[in-house]
């Protein structure tokens, strides 16, 4: 039988670290403000949510590994917001963060969300931070929540088989 694993919304118990972009805080402001709110709706706990602030969307990827090695976070929540300027510095910047944030949840296999706006204009990145687009903070925070029990389901499931599973003893096995 082909057993299905699903993260839940259920955030009680979960560590979570906000790392939000000083750059454009207009916009970032809003989305810390929706993801500590999508936090708290969830379950974590008020004392198990910790907000620090970066200077700029760039330099959310190494904070984001700093906060992921401690082991004192289930999940990471990226915040920042890149809005689109006449030179291309907006890329290097949108894409450095992007690729950053990838890699330090590859490395570190702690679940770290992106909720990094990348917008051609300030009314539409305040329109994606609580507007008529949606809230980018709330939906990162709901998917490092996600991500976080989907994390302990495969690696409680994978535990379990190692101590005494039929996989575990040969039975089962291709």
């Amino acid at each position: 039988m082909v057993r299905e694993l699903h993260g839940s919304l259920e955030g009680s118990g979960l560590r979570v670290c906000v790392l939000a972009s000083r750059w454009n805080t207009f916009v970032t402001e809003k989305l810390v403000e929706g993801a500590v709110r999508k936090l708290r709706e969830a379950g974590v706990y008020e004392d198990d949510i910790e907000v620090a602030w970066v200077p700029g969307a760039f330099e959310l990827p190494v904070a984001a590994k700093w906060a992921a090695e401690t082991g004192a976070f289930d999940a990471v929540v990226c915040l920042g917001a890149v809005i689109r300027g006449e030179t291309a510095h907006f890329e290097y910047v949108a894409g450095g963060a992007a690729q950053g944030i990838a890699r330090v949840a590859l490395d570190t296999g702690i679940p770290v969300a992106f909720g990094v706006l990348t917008c051609d204009t300030a009314a539409q990145a305040m329109a994606r931070a609580g507007g008529k687009a949606g809230h980018k903070g709330e939906e990162a925070a709901a998917t490092a929540i996600e991500m976080a029990r989907l994390r302990q389901l495969l690696r409680d499931g994978h535990e379990a088989s190692r101590s005494g599973g039929e996989r575990a003893q040969g039975k089962g096995a291709r």
